[in-house]
């Protein structure tokens, strides 16, 4: 796996690099892929609608808007991450079964956790640029998370050895 701090040391001119708030919850520490952008507000269909689909290795970059009313992922909808083939998801907002989702082997970072489930009534935007913790995702970046932080690239990095 690629280190975040090896990508820094080479590309920082390229990175973002997102401020603390987000930790993990899932059992995969570290994770990387292409970005795909949801914006949302204590509803998470649009969260069941994209894991459904095949994840390609990919990362799911919710903006729950820091909400922590309502969880956004729980054991059931990581699942379906998982089966369909997505390495992490990232919320900017709150998970529930945090018991669960730390055994299971998807990257998981958000702000907290909740009991309460949200609502599923669909609303809410794909593939727009987000903005959070300082970084601004744009739907088809690349995402690369450890247990250092993460960082945003327009495009995969390979670090090049030592500097």
């Amino acid at each position: 796996m690629i280190k975040t701090t090896d990508l820094w040391d080479q590309f920082s001119d390229q990175l973002q690099v997102a401020s603390h708030g987000l930790r993990h919850f899932g059992g995969n520490r570290s994770f990387s892929g292409k970005a795909t952008t949801l914006k949302l507000h204590e509803d998470n269909q649009l969260v069941r609608n994209a894991v459904a689909e095949p994840g390609g290795g990919g990362v799911l970059l919710i903006d729950g808007g820091g909400s922590l009313r309502t969880a956004l992922l729980g054991d059931l909808l990581a699942q379906k991450a998982i089966d369909r083939g997505w390495s992490g998801v990232l919320i900017n907002g709150a998970v529930r079964d945090s018991a669960e989702l730390a055994t299971m082997p998807l990257g998981i970072l958000a702000l907290g956790t909740t009991p309460r489930r949200s609502a599923k009534e669909g609303w809410g935007h794909r593939d727009l640029p987000v903005q959070f913790l300082g970084v601004t995702i744009r739907p088809g970046d690349w995402i690369c998370a450890d247990a250092d932080g993460w960082i945003v690239a327009p495009a995969p990095l390979q670090p090049q050895g030592e500097r």
